[in-house]
This record gives C-alpha cells, sequence and structure tokens, in this order.
C-alpha cells in the first residue's frame, strides 16, 4: 500500500472511531434519574413538557406505578424500594417484552422498557421523539421493540 494511501485511510478509520464515540455517548445518559423526581427533572432538562396523569398498576410488576405524560405522550414510571427489587422485576421481562414471567402481554404498541437504579420506565408506542428522549436520559432499553 502505497505511503499516502496507509496515511489516509488511517485518518478514515480515527474519523469512523470518533463518529462512533460520538454516538453512543449521544445513547449514554450523563446521570441516571434515581427516583420519579428526578426522572422528571431530567426529562425537562432534556427539553420536554412533563405532566402527572394518575397511577397505573401491571399485574405483573410488583409495585404500582405512576403515568406522566412526556410531550403529551403517556410513560409509565414504577419506583421500587430499592435496586434489588427493580432488578428482580426487569429480569423477569423477556428480551423483547413479550412476556413478564409468566405472563404473555398483548401490547396495543411496540413496548419499551428501561430501568434506571429503582426504576422501572415502560414506553408503549412508536413515537420516535418521545423514545429518543428517554434513552437520553435513561440510556438503552432493556426490553422491548
Amino acid at each position: 500500500m502505497k505511503k499516502g494511501t496507509s496515511h489516509l485511510l488511517r485518518k478514515l478509520l480515527a474519523l469512523v472511531g470518533m463518529v462512533a464515540l460520538i454516538a453512543l455517548g449521544a445513547c449514554t445518559p450523563t446521570s441516571s434519574p434515581t427516583d420519579l423526581d428526578s426522572l422528571i427533572d431530567s426529562l425537562e432538562d432534556a427539553g420536554a413538557v412533563v405532566q402527572p396523569a394518575g397511577v397505573i398498576s401491571q399485574p405483573f410488576l410488583a409495585v404500582t406505578g405512576r403515568v406522566v405524560k412526556v410531550d403529551n405522550t403517556d410513560v409509565q414510571v414504577f419506583e421500587y424500594p430499592g435496586t434489588t427489587a427493580a432488578n428482580a422485576d426487569a429480569d423477569m421481562v423477556s428480551a423483547d417484552g413479550s412476556s413478564v414471567g409468566t405472563t404473555m402481554i398483548s401490547w396495543v404498541a411496540t413496548p419499551h422498557f428501561y430501568k434506571s437504579g429503582k426504576l422501572i420506565v415502560l414506553y408503549v408506542g412508536d413515537n420516535q421523539e418521545v423514545i429518543s428522549t428517554l434513552q437520553g436520559v435513561l440510556g438503552l432499553q432493556f426490553a422491548g421493540g
């Protein structure tokens, strides 16, 4: 390989590596929320409009959750007493989110499960802006579509 071509190839590989690191950084939250209040603060800091919207119960999760509207879209937030309890429920969710433990679920849209500390956050839908906002705050989903 010619010296000029080798130098150009190294520069191109370095550029590709930098782009990959930037993309990975965009998927990693700067600080993970630890409870509902810090989640709401983080979502608002990310530019989302967040409003409390009630209580929800999912039979396959051990705690009652809260519904928050993120840019007018329902997001379910389940806050556990600690990370051990949250991890126990999260471990039962199948990779595609179609089942939790022995419960098979027929979702009305694509499920997206996120976990941060003692929180499990569930968004059922396909709004890419909401998914991007949740991913920016919580990191990559651990289960779902």
